[in-house]
């Protein structure tokens, strides 16, 4: 069953086309994964996906209503596109409780679980002005799966990670993915997405060209 659809959709971006009449889809429970090179539309991509953006022409799906109609913003998306911004005086809980509680579907524990999930300890209290590249990262994924969210959209997920935490994220994701979760990532890594992913789009001559 797809969950997302793209069906002859074309669009440009500050000027430079970067789809024209493409049409894909992605299935539940599946690993996804998007390539191709720096400015190719991966992170717009996401964005028609989320309805942040729409297409020029053509239609997205997801769960079978159209984003811009009956739809602004889809329902249990977690994403990470470009960088989130953060109250950098607040530790990385009090952030994500203050994220968490736009819709109050989740407990502090729930929190701290995700928290301590993805390698950042629940109980430090350094603010967020003090993380590193990648504990942000870290932060940035803990928002994006906290509420258990049925489909990722995640773009660089792994950007800044030393390698203990890129083996934990991956193994996270698996996970994830064994709960029936959608995910759809970009990585610069070729075996973040070999490892990861069921099937794999390259961008190429504005359209997406699957590869596996």
């Amino acid at each position: 069953m797809s969950v997302i659809e793209l069906k002859n959709v074309s669009k440009s971006y500050k000027g430079l086309s970067l789809f024209e009449n493409t049409t894909a889809s992605f299935e539940k429970g599946k690993t996804y994964g998007i390539v191709g090179h720096n400015g190719s539309g991966k992170s717009v991509l996401f964005k028609m996906m989320c309805g942040f953006v729409f297409p020029d022409q053509g239609n997205v799906l997801v769960n079978g209503h159209e984003l811009g109609k009956s739809k602004r913003f889809p329902e249990n998306f977690g994403i990470i596109i470009e960088r989130p911004g953060y109250l950098d005086d607040k530790t990385g809980f009090e952030n994500l409780r203050y994220l968490a509680d736009i819709q109050n579907k989740i407990s502090d524990e729930k929190i701290k679980e995700t928290l301590d999930k993805v390698g950042i300890p629940h109980t430090i209290k350094q603010k967020v002005k003090n993380y590193s590249l990648g504990m942000k990262q870290k932060l940035a994924i803990a928002q994006a799966i906290m509420e258990d969210q049925e489909i990722l959209l995640l773009d660089e997920p792994f950007n800044g990670l030393d390698i203990d935490s890129v083996e934990n994220i991956r193994k996270l994701l698996k996970d994830l993915k064994t709960q029936g979760k959608t995910i759809i990532l970009t990585s610069h890594n070729n075996e973040d997405i070999e490892i990861l992913c069921d099937h794999v789009f390259r961008i190429r001559s504005f359209t997406l060209e699957q590869l596996k």
